[in-house]
């Protein structure tokens, strides 16, 4: 969906990003990562041409940005930034209607969707008519979301999105972004410093370091193939907390025992990561997981997935 070759954006004889190519599938979530300064929002405001590139190319879908309007590329890729952009003069209902009014959509279809979004982030129709500084930062990322998702835009680029946000909203908000219908069908480029929310939300991590991709590839890909000593010491830190993250229930399946199905236990996707399995574990209303792979059937507590995890974790490593 989005083929980057040989970017490159210069200010005077700073090389903010130095000859960056990367791919996107359709319907991925690909994450770039790294520190202040690393050339991550720059690539980003390139995509949407907010910033135009000194050298290389952008397509998305096969169409090079630079041959198009930005007005008119502008419209079909979302935007949501860290401090969420809403206009603070505009109510919640006003905000959200900016696109299709510039598409020029009729006001039934207009409130439609409104309707069907606000529903979807789980913000009530009380809140259509007041304005963005009567929200929380929460409500106000929602709100944001849902103008970025409004009219339906096959790619959404996210800037630091949950950045401002507290650490109890932040887990509450990444638990319903990974959730949502409406982003499943998306192509996402999102940006991060936080290496946690990077494991927690993307398909892949592109980590750059001055301007330059330094590996691109999946969270285990980093974790367990780094390329070279600055992904292993960039990683090094929350190193377990984010095996937890990037291993797969699916990928421990073979460790775990061939338990029979507990009646009373909750059902659980062998798609979830290894830490959501130990918290509904630990802290859900069952002790026990039923998790169906492959038409197979395993039942697991807390002792099973963490003995499973470290077999798994051996073995990568041998």
């Amino acid at each position: 969906m989005i083929t980057v070759e040989q970017l490159s954006k210069h200010f005077g004889n700073v090389k903010a990003v130095d000859g960056i190519s990367f791919e996107v599938e359709e319907h991925e979530n690909l994450v770039l990562l790294g520190t202040s300064g690393c050339g991550k929002t720059t690539t980003l405001k390139m995509i949407n041409r907010l910033i135009e590139p000194t050298a290389g190319s952008i397509l998305i879908d096969g169409k090079n940005i630079l041959e198009q309007p930005p007005e008119i590329l502008r419209r079909g890729i979302g935007y949501v930034l860290q401090n969420n952009g809403l206009f603070p003069h505009y109510t919640v209902a006003e905000n959200i209607a900016i696109v299709p009014q510039l598409l020029k959509w009729d006001n039934k279809r207009i409130e439609k969707r409104i309707a069907e979004l606000m529903e979807k982030l789980h913000l009530t129709p009380d809140y259509l008519n007041v304005y963005p500084n009567e929200l929380s930062g929460g409500q106000q990322q929602r709100v944001g979301l849902a103008r970025a998702l409004v009219a339906d835009p096959p790619v959404l680029l996210m800037d630091e999105p949950f950045g401002a946000l507290d650490n109890v909203t932040r887990a509450k908000i990444h638990a319903e972004f990974k959730a949502l219908d409406e982003l499943k069908r998306k192509t996402i480029i999102m940006v991060t410093h936080d290496v946690q929310e990077a494991f927690e939300l993307g398909d892949r991590i592109c980590l750059m370091d001055k301007g330059k991709i330094i590996q691109i590839g999946t969270p285990a890909e980093l974790l367990f193939k780094p390329a070279n000593d600055f992904v292993s010491g960039f990683l090094k830190e929350q190193r377990l907390q984010l095996e937890f993250r990037a291993i797969r229930i699916r990928d421990i399946w073979n460790w775990l025992p061939p338990a029979k199905v507990n009646a009373k236990a909750g059902s659980f996707s062998a798609d979830s990561d290894v830490w959501t399995g130990l918290e509904k574990t630990k802290f859900g209303e069952s002790a026990n997981l039923n998790i169906t792979w492959k038409e197979e059937t395993k039942s697991a507590g807390f002792e099973q997935l963490i003995s499973a995890f470290y077999q798994y974790q051996s073995n990568k490593r041998a």
